[in-house]
């Protein structure tokens, strides 16, 4: 006979058991719909991507993926480019916003240089282009530039050396008479898979092109600067977020952010305006002479636009900031323009 104790354990274990078993079944109930709703919502997914299309916000459609499988052999040409950058924004009307101006632009051949040397053109801003190598690119934003009704000079030289850096500002100033805005765009990009891959030697190259070449002109720019005058800095949504596979880039940009944060404080007490603009990813020779062709097909696939900027979708950001009927009131600030949403 059993005592109470074992008939109480027994009655309990059959409890126990009965508790189990509904709660395997529950799962097994939940695991079954959980398997079929990640296989619908990978089928979703994948219609979902294969559905989406790239986001047009402007007046005239933008190209779009894939891109140009094409890979460039630095410093990269943008005569050499299979889809050429687009930076005349024809819908962009000029104003005088620069009127009686002068400008100096590293990297000014090509890219998103380019596309703010003709802005700033069309505004009434005479230009002096820096560049290093790429003549025949710098010979058409030349005549681009000209063709706006402003004078241009051209700067061939290498930002890494002061002594360039310190000419191209004396050149600018000997050819127009003063210097009103100083723009940093010249730059050095490379993927690399691991930290280990970044040598001294690139690491130095990377950092004196992109850090050291805008700090030096800047130094030889600040002297002939005056109230009402301005400097921008092109950083990158890499110096925002970073970038897993542009180290040494990424850690460029985020100091030319702080770089310009910096020097705005400095020079605020003399009404010389310090701004960057954060670009996301920008169809210009940089990237294809950066990527494996393959991956240049999806190059800006990945922002919330589905696309790469083109160069005329940024410039008119340097206007504004150049301007001092838009942005008088407005100094130390990176201001994204990234194609996503959050950047910051």
């Amino acid at each position: 006979m059993k005592s109470v104790d074992s008939k109480s354990r027994s009655n309990n274990h059959g409890a126990a058991a009965r508790v189990v078993s509904r709660q395997r079944e529950v799962q097994r109930a939940q695991d079954a719909k959980d398997q079929a709703d990640a296989v619908s919502l990978k089928k979703t997914k994948k219609e979902k991507e294969e559905q989406e299309t790239p986001v047009q916000a402007g007046r005239r459609p933008q190209p779009a993926n894939p891109m140009p499988a094409q890979h460039l052999r630095k410093p990269g040409n943008e005569a050499d480019m299979a889809l050429r950058p687009r930076f005349e924004a024809p819908d962009y009307k000029g104003s005088g916003k620069l009127e009686g101006m002068t400008a100096l632009i590293t990297g000014g051949d090509s890219g998103i240089g380019r596309a703010v040397a003709v802005l700033y053109a069309r505004e009434g801003a005479d230009v002096a282009i820096a560049y290093l190598s790429e003549d025949e690119d710098a010979d058409e934003t030349r005549r681009h530039v000209e063709a706006e009704g402003a004078r241009c000079v051209l700067l061939k030289g290498d930002v890494r050396d002061p002594a360039f850096c310190q000419k191209a500002v004396d050149e600018t100033v000997k050819a127009f008479g003063k210097l009103d805005i100083l723009v940093n765009n010249a730059a050095f990009q490379l993927h690399a898979a691991s930290i280990g891959d970044i040598t001294d030697e690139r690491l130095d190259l990377t950092l004196r092109t992109n850090v050291y070449g805008y700090f030096q002109m800047a130094r030889a720019a600040v002297p002939h600067l005056r109230e009402g005058s301005s400097i921008i800095n092109t950083g990158s949504v890499t110096g925002l977020e970073g970038s897993a596979h542009l180290l040494d880039y990424s850690t460029t940009k985020g100091a030319i952010h702080a770089f310009t944060k910096a020097l705005a404080s400095n020079l605020q007490d003399k009404g010389i305006r310090v701004n960057a603009v954060a670009p996301g990813p920008v169809w210009t020779p940089l990237n294809p002479a950066d990527s494996p062709a393959e991956k240049v097909q999806d190059f800006g696939k990945q922002t919330g636009m589905k696309r790469p900027a083109q160069p005329e979708e940024l410039s008119p950001a340097y206007v504004f900031l150049a301007a001092p009927c838009c942005a008088s009131y407005i100094t130390g600030i990176v201001l994204p323009v990234t194609g996503s949403v959050g950047a910051a």
